[in-house]
């Protein structure tokens, strides 16, 4: 029988890799043919921006200098980097893929299943008294403001011009 720190653990540590396998499927599958090439520049520079913002993030404000297990003298439930936490990176890897597929696809569906995914993931990694809500609330949001790359992404502009010639 599965102790409660054994399906935590699970949670909070394999939910990524369905996260992964479901975002990975539809990336590669479901991406519209027409302007495939700018979708995934704009895939790959929402990702660089979004771990970079994280990173600075990071740097400039911690609000705590240790982890929840730490200051609780717990073990702790999940796997985790040797930082303070802030802002989760597991919340941010998740809420990327959630935002690209939505953006990217327009799949509502899939997008909903992995926002339910994340979610779960998030809360089994507060549970695991690895990241504090604060933590998880930092990844999404910066996951987010990195994604901004892709809100036009399925566009079909490559060989449009920028500006219209009006007739005079």
């Amino acid at each position: 029988m599965m102790t409660s720190a054994t399906v935590i653990k699970l949670i909070a540590d394999g939910t990524i890799i369905p996260i992964v396998l479901i975002a990975g499927y539809a990336l590669l599958f479901l991406v519209p043919k027409t302007g495939r090439f700018e979708i995934y520049a704009r895939v790959v520079m929402a990702g660089i921006t979004a771990y970079l913002l994280a990173k600075l993030l990071a740097s400039v404000y911690q609000p705590m200098g240790e982890r929840p297990f730490q200051l609780s003298g717990a073990a702790p439930g999940a796997l985790y980097l040797n930082n303070p936490g802030f802002p989760s990176d597991h919340a941010l890897f998740a809420a990327f893929l959630t935002f690209t597929v939505w953006f990217v696809t327009h799949r509502w569906g899939l997008a909903a299943l992995l926002a339910v995914l994340t979610i779960v993931m998030c809360t089994g990694r507060v549970l695991a008294l690895v990241h504090t809500p604060l933590d998880i609330i930092g990844g999404i949001a910066v996951a987010g403001i990195g994604s901004l790359w892709l809100v036009h992404a399925n566009l079909p502009r490559l060989h449009q011009p920028l500006v219209k010639k009006t007739k005079n």
